[in-house]
């Protein structure tokens, strides 16, 4: 079982970013002094729910700062971004770190970011699946040439090629965020492994892990390579020598994260948005997730794992909103969790 953790720079009530950003960068930090897998890194513009607006980023400062762990994308929104200089990115990063990173990558939401990055809408409802087949053969092939539409260009070389990184891997892993049936679809056709919310449980999360190993057969995809793939589920983690005690850090300071955050929000053409109340949401949130002594934090996790088949794990630590907490938590997630799962 690999665990890492799930960073999103979160602006708690009463917080400047440059606190929430600097605990982020030490959160990763941490997490390789815990001896844990990896550390995924969230994008978001304009609202405190995250401050990091550009996950690629903060990957190079971090994988400048560590020597061992994966960093990923969780995610680069590909709609708000060309996927070729998101590819050039990527690239850079796999050959220069030895091939620690994983990029994933997601198509966001209605956001106002589709109107400041001059997107529109269409990148967001119908430009999707052509951004990720670009960004794909941009990682894999020597030379590319845009298809057409939004992304028309003569063919150019590709410069750093993903293959001269001196690993076994030709590039860097890519997994896709998946939400629906449709995404999971998509990501199945390519043969790349889905990133899992936090926001449903084990049920669907199987669920969706069996849709996309039935739409990966039905286009030939190999059974070894169904059998490889390596999908991750994103959750909270919040550990404490009892459950209560570790909820209640969580419902302290998540609702008001959680509120602020959300409601920041802001739809490109007006649309009606529906979010989750703040306080229901954590506590479905601990109810879901490895948030308790060390040992049902274990136990969940090996719950998970063996109900989905999952067995990556992308924990949010930062939940109490606290830097002193935050290292706490992810050195009690190395030190007396992670020895029971292996």
């Amino acid at each position: 079982m690999r665990v890492g953790t799930f960073v999103l720079a979160a602006q708690f009530p009463g917080q400047g970013q440059g606190e929430a950003l600097y605990r982020a960068v030490r959160s990763a930090e941490v997490t390789e002094e815990a001896g844990l897998d990896s550390v995924w890194l969230a994008e978001h513009h304009f609202v405190p729910y995250g401050t990091c607006p550009s996950a690629i980023t903060l990957a190079a400062l971090v994988l400048g700062r560590t020597r061992r762990i994966r960093v990923g994308t969780a995610v680069s929104v590909l709609p708000t971004t060309h996927p070729v200089a998101l590819g050039e990115q990527a690239a850079l990063l796999h050959v220069t770190s030895g091939g620690r990173l994983t990029l994933g990558v997601g198509r966001g939401g209605p956001w106002v970011d589709l109107e400041v990055f001059g997107a529109g809408l269409e990148a967001y409802e119908k430009e999707y699946p052509e951004s990720l087949d670009l960004l794909m053969r941009w990682l894999r092939e020597p030379a590319v040439a845009g298809p057409g539409g939004r992304f028309a260009f003569r063919e150019v070389p590709v410069v750093p090629r993903p293959s001269e990184s001196l690993t076994e891997a030709e590039g860097p892993e890519v997994l896709v965020a998946c939400t629906s049936p449709a995404s999971v679809r998509m990501a199945a056709e390519r043969g790349l492994s889905m990133l899992l919310g936090m926001h449903v449980g084990d049920e669907e999360k199987a669920e969706m892990v069996a849709l996309w190993r039935q739409h990966a057969r039905a286009v030939g995809r190999s059974a070894e390579e169904i059998r490889g793939a390596a999908h991750v589920s994103a959750g909270v983690c919040q550990i404490a020598d009892r459950r209560t005690d570790a909820a209640e850090t969580l419902l302290k300071a998540m609702p008001g994260w959680l509120k602020q955050g959300l409601d920041a929000h802001v739809t490109v053409d007006g649309r009606e948005r529906r979010m989750r109340d703040p306080l229901a949401y954590t506590e479905l949130l601990c109810g879901l997730h490895p948030v308790g002594t060390p040992r049902l934090c274990a136990d969940r996790l090996a719950a998970t794992s063996e109900r989905t088949g999952v067995s990556r794990f992308a924990l949010l630590v930062e939940g109490s909103g606290d830097l002193v907490a935050t290292e706490e938590n992810v050195r009690r997630l190395g030190a007396e969790v992670l020895p029971q799962l292996t």
